[in-house]
């Protein structure tokens, strides 16, 4: 499996995903400005979490006109596999390339901690390696991961399976308890509804090595390896 990550003045996940994804497949990723305009033939596209452009307008609004997104956005309708994680979640939602909005958390305030998250879907490349129900443990680190759609969108999410991770108690149970931000329905994960892209809140390149405390995400990955090698 070939990968790509896609670096933003602000990125500052780049370099674990790019450590993830070369553990998962031996070899490194490619790393695209986003001032560049062309992409090398790849299996996977990752938008990394970060502050891109400083949020200083609304997070992932300013990334998603840089020149590289238009290339990004033709390869995801060609039906390449497309993850944003955080910032990058942000920036596929502004893209159009997933439904919805990230918003200021509920809170309002930064949060930087472990949550758990129940996989909704194991029907996707990101997620085969999961089991459907499996509660698994990634950090989160955002100010604005209070995801947001209207009443229509929410149901269409719903009824087609686009939901790849909600956030849950540690038990699998959905409760205000387990929701880090006020995110819609508890949404921490978002797929397209041809399931090649997914957007995520939490950092699963954060839950790779057993330094990180756990290994979570370390299946994400692997997952990924063998589905599109």
């Amino acid at each position: 499996m070939k990968a790509a990550v896609i670096v933003f003045p602000g990125s500052n996940c780049d370099r674990d995903v790019c450590v993830a994804l070369e553990h998962a497949t031996g070899e490194k990723p490619a790393t695209v400005w986003h001032r560049d305009s062309d992409l090398p033939k790849v299996d996977l596209i990752v938008v990394p979490g970060g502050f891109s452009y400083g949020d200083y307008l609304r997070s992932g609004a300013m990334a998603a006109q840089s020149p590289v997104m238009r290339e990004v956005v033709a390869r995801a309708k060609a039906g390449v596999r497309v993850m944003g994680v955080c910032n990058g979640f942000q920036i596929l939602t502004e893209a159009r390339l997933l439904p919805g909005v990230l918003m200021r958390n509920a809170g309002l305030k930064f949060i930087c901690r472990t949550v758990d998250l129940r996989v909704e879907n194991t029907d996707s490349a990101f997620t085969s390696a999961y089991d459907k129900d499996q509660v698994v443990r990634f950090p989160v680190a955002h100010h604005d991961g209070n995801y947001f759609a209207d009443a229509d969108t929410l149901a269409r999410v719903e009824d087609t399976g686009m939901v790849a991770f909600r956030y849950v108690t540690p038990d699998g149970i959905v409760d205000a308890s387990g929701n880090p931000n006020g995110s819609a329905n508890s949404i921490a994960g978002l797929f397209n509804e041809k399931r090649t892209v997914l957007g995520l809140m939490p950092h699963p390149e954060r839950a790779f090595e057993p330094l990180h405390g756990n290994t979570d995400g370390r299946a994400m990955f692997t997952g990924l390896v063998e589905a599109l090698s």
